[in-house]
């Protein structure tokens, strides 16, 4: 028996409509097709899209994460034991 939904799903729109390298959304994470044809999709499939968009935005997330980190340690100076700078030349 299915579950009678009494509210609308929301949409994930957070009003940074841009399209990302992959075609994404930068906003939301929803993919062109999901975002044009979001008013003609039914409730389960919105809930579907909504859950892939916040694995996106997770999986987004820990790549810049682990990209600055990165950075981080390549751009931190070489330190000697005496605590100042090694002379690299």
């Amino acid at each position: 028996m299915r579950q009678i939904e009494l509210f609308t799903v929301p949409s994930p729109c957070i009003g940074v409509c841009q399209s990302g390298p992959k075609g994404y959304c930068t906003g939301c994470f929803r993919s062109r097709e999901e975002r044009v044809n979001w008013l003609k999709i039914d409730d389960n499939t919105k809930k579907i899209i909504n859950d892939a968009c916040m694995r996106r935005k997770q999986s987004y997330a820990r790549r810049l994460q682990a990209k600055n980190q990165t950075s981080t340690v390549i751009s931190q100076p070489i330190l000697s034991s005496s605590g100042s700078q090694s002379d690299l030349f």
